[in-house]
């Protein structure tokens, strides 16, 4: 029994050496196999574009704020009792509407005494004129009757002044902010009564890096976003700042825009997108495509049925692609996929996708 368990053993031993020769041996055939990972391998698959001339635009993003067109703290000249508020807070008045009265009793009375004293001294200098007429009196008797005249006008004139600063109107047509004060109350000179402001149009203000400046000109186009509202807007630019930032090296800029719908308020912060040029016949190529090397950047391309590496130049940028400006021509393939497995030479096989596939 002993010798036929060894010859059984030995068997299947005889068995297993002969599987593990059968198996590497299949193994060699499929490393030289098409496809396979050694001599001989198949071509990569990769995903690839082709290159074609575009129309793009360059874009700089910024951060703004928007700003009343106009804007003013409605405020007293002169000291005394508030009388009567003429506005609602946050109510629309036009341009020269009453808005806040002072106490003038007091002025007014001043004015009706000088009028009183004005109209005697017209009277006696039209009777002083007669007599002179006839020299019933002297040139130098008419003359101070003429300069009283003079005086009591320049008094009512002076007069009228003080009683106009009794009187706030509005200087535009705005829209009126919340009052801090109450009727009745004593105000000291120049005490901020409320605010007024001129929400249409609205300024966009904003700063961009200096290079951009001569990119730019009064009339070009920006579109910003504001966080209360969900649509885009736009604007016009219509001033610069005539000097530029020393400390952020920035050029202030500002532009007019529609307030439609009363959306806008002043003090919004706004993601502003400022249209800087457009470029013909841009190469540009998914990002995912440009190798970054020491010395500049390189795309794989597919030449021939081949990998072939090509340094290039790039130049604008945008979200998912970037502009080749040197490197390559209209209808290269470049890779977008495979391209860290990609040596020089290798064979390939790509699929053409569009640019703006994912």
């Amino acid at each position: 029994m002993k010798p036929a368990r060894i010859l059984l053993f030995l068997a299947l031993a005889a068995l297993v050496v002969v599987a593990l020769v059968n198996k590497c041996g299949s193994g060699d055939a499929a490393a030289g196999a098409p496809g396979g990972p050694g001599k001989g391998m198949g071509p990569l698959i990769a995903t690839g574009v082709v290159v074609s001339p575009q129309r793009v635009a360059e874009h700089a993003e910024t951060t703004g704020s928007l700003l009343a067109n106009n804007q003013v703290e409605v405020r007293n000249e002169v000291a005394g009792r508030l009388v009567h508020l003429y506005f609602k807070e946050g109510a629309h008045v036009e341009q020269g509407e009453l808005l806040v009265k002072i106490y003038d009793d007091d002025l007014q009375a001043q004015m009706r005494k000088l009028a009183l004293e004005k109209e005697m001294a017209d009277r006696t200098e039209e009777r002083q004129k007669d007599l002179l007429s006839v020299n019933g009196i002297s040139r130098q008797e008419y003359d101070a009757a003429q300069n009283t005249v003079s005086a009591l006008q320049a008094d009512i004139d002076l007069l009228r002044a003080q009683i106009a600063k009794t009187e706030i109107r509005a200087p535009f047509s705005g829209v009126v902010g919340l009052r801090t004060v109450s009727e009745g109350a004593y105000l000291a000179s120049f005490t901020t009564i409320a605010t007024l402001q001129q929400l249409e149009p609205m300024k966009l203000e904003f700063s961009l890096p200096e290079r951009y400046r001569g990119r730019l000109k009064a009339g070009d186009t920006v579109s910003f976003r504001v966080g209360s509202a969900p649509n885009a807007f736009t604007g016009e630019i219509y001033a610069f700042e005539p000097m530029v930032d020393e400390r952020t090296r920035s050029l202030k800029v500002r532009a007019l825009c529609r307030n439609g719908g009363g959306q806008l308020l002043p003090g919004s912060f706004a993601k502003v997108d400022v249209a800087l040029r457009e470029i013909d016949g841009a190469l540009m190529v998914p990002t995912q495509a440009i190798i970054p090397e020491l010395r500049g950047q390189k795309v794989m391309t597919s030449r021939g049925g081949k990998a072939t590496p090509v340094k290039v130049e790039i130049g604008l940028r945008n979200d998912s692609t970037v502009q080749v400006t040197s490197g390559l021509h209209a209808g290269d393939t470049v890779l977008i996929t495979g391209i860290m497995q990609a040596r020089p030479d290798m064979p390939v096989k790509v699929n053409v996708v569009h640019a703006g596939a994912k």
